[in-house]
């Protein structure tokens, strides 16, 4: 093979690795049950194919090439270290599935694994299993699902290197001493840890959509890779409420370029430049929505995801169906009652009834001692008692939220609603 052939391929072998290193590495896992042992093998199985592809050629399904490899560079790796002798027997069954032969037998034509979407979705399950913290699944899901570095995870999440490193460690070791199983839900638990599993994609999501702190309103590669994971979930679990997240997080990431100012000062939804928001998006959103809420086993997200949809429907802010919106509310709040779902439709009733009418129902929520740290609270009653005319106490309000907001535009955007009112 001559250079610019060994070239060409390399640069097949880094877009392979882009495409497919998560896929390879799920089955991995699931051979050698350890999840340190499964990365040291995919990284040596990519190693080997840098070594003997322009040699030899790209076989005819990489995919399973790198499996193979992966699983013989394990063995090695284990036979290297003293205690192989007893890790062997432990590990002969799983790696007497993937004989040579048996491998080119369970993949098709386009290179896809038997079973290998299941590993992807055990994948998925094990990183949030809910024996791990809320902050170890997050970081587990981010690393191995997504391949994002720790470097890259600790950097969006501002937690020290150090700390983050030691965080994946222990969920990885949690999992091994723990002995949680590699595999997807039984039907009894599967509602649920499918619950938590679309909780933790958007909570990735949520940080990137409005971080909790910092210099940046967003952090679009955070919305992003939740996006991703969206989309593998629906392509691997096509369930009403995967297809609503999915939807949800495309709804809201569509306003994207328009909830910021050159100067990354917040942009309020009314008062966004709507040519700004990304139709396709959009388009793509609302047909998920349609989709999740015609199977009737629709829940939460996909409800959230309907209300979003009227938002992007109205080609004004003017032109916003409030009263569908309510509606949509009051099934959200039957199905998934919490404070925040009827602090969201106090915003919505104000909207429809005036502002005194959504200031009522936040009064209650403030006299039941509920969401006494939520930020948003004590903006939203801000915004509607100066929309009453009531400027000391809106003053007040915007002060409390002002002490618990910790991202800098929500601060500017406080600071500056203070000033107008304490000028007139």
């Amino acid at each position: 093979m001559n250079d610019s052939a060994a070239a060409e391929l390399r640069e097949r072998i880094g877009e392979i690795y882009r495409a497919d290193s998560r896929r390879v590495l799920a089955t991995l896992i699931r051979l050698l049950g350890d999840f340190d042992l499964a990365e040291e093998a995919l990284h040596d199985a990519f190693a080997a194919a840098l070594e003997r592809w322009p040699r030899d050629g790209l076989p005819a399904n990489p995919r399973a090439w790198l499996i193979s490899a992966g699983r013989f560079k394990a063995v090695d790796r284990l036979r290297r270290r003293s205690r192989f002798e007893t890790a062997r027997a432990a590990i002969a069954g799983q790696m007497a599935e993937l004989e040579g032969p048996r491998i080119d037998r369970d993949f098709d034509e386009t290179g896809e694994a038997a079973g290998q979407t299941d590993d992807r979705l055990r994948l998925i399950f094990t990183c949030c299993h809910p024996a791990l913290s809320p902050d170890a699944r997050i970081a587990l899901t981010l690393r191995e699902v997504c391949g994002l570095t720790t470097e890259e995870i600790a950097r969006a999440f501002l937690v020290p290197v150090p700390t983050l490193a030691q965080r994946i460690v222990r969920a990885r070791a949690k999992i091994r001493d723990a002995k949680i199983p590699y595999e997807i839900p039984t039907r009894t638990d599967f509602a649920e840890r499918l619950d938590g599993v679309l909780h933790v994609v958007y909570l990735v999501f949520n940080e990137g959509y409005a971080a909790s702190s910092g210099d940046s309103l967003t952090r679009s590669d955070l919305s992003e890779e939740a996006i991703r994971l969206g989309r593998l979930l629906v392509e691997l679990l096509p369930d009403a409420e995967a297809l609503g997240l999915l939807a949800l997080m495309l709804l809201h990431d569509s306003r994207r370029g328009a909830r910021s100012s050159a100067s990354g000062d917040i942009v309020l939804l009314e008062e966004q430049d709507r040519s700004l928001w990304d139709g396709e998006r959009i388009a793509e959103g609302r047909a998920l929505v349609e989709r999740a809420l015609r199977s009737r086993r629709f829940g939460p997200f996909a409800l959230q995801a309907a209300i979003a949809a009227v938002h992007a429907e109205a080609p004004a802010a003017a032109d916003t169906d409030w009263a569908q919106i309510v509606g949509l509310y009051d099934v959200l709040l039957r199905t998934d009652p919490s404070p925040v779902v009827e602090l969201n439709r106090a915003v919505a009733v104000a909207m429809r009834d005036g502002a005194g009418a959504g200031l009522a129902i936040i009064d209650a929520i403030i006299e039941r001692g509920e969401l006494a740290g939520y930020q948003h609270l004590h903006a939203a009653q801000a915004d509607l008692l100066r929309r009453c005319g009531r400027s000391e106490e809106a003053a007040a309000a915007y002060e409390r939220a002002l002490a618990l907001a910790a991202q800098e535009p929500e601060r500017r955007f406080l600071e500056r609603r203070l000033r107008e009112l304490r000028e007139g």
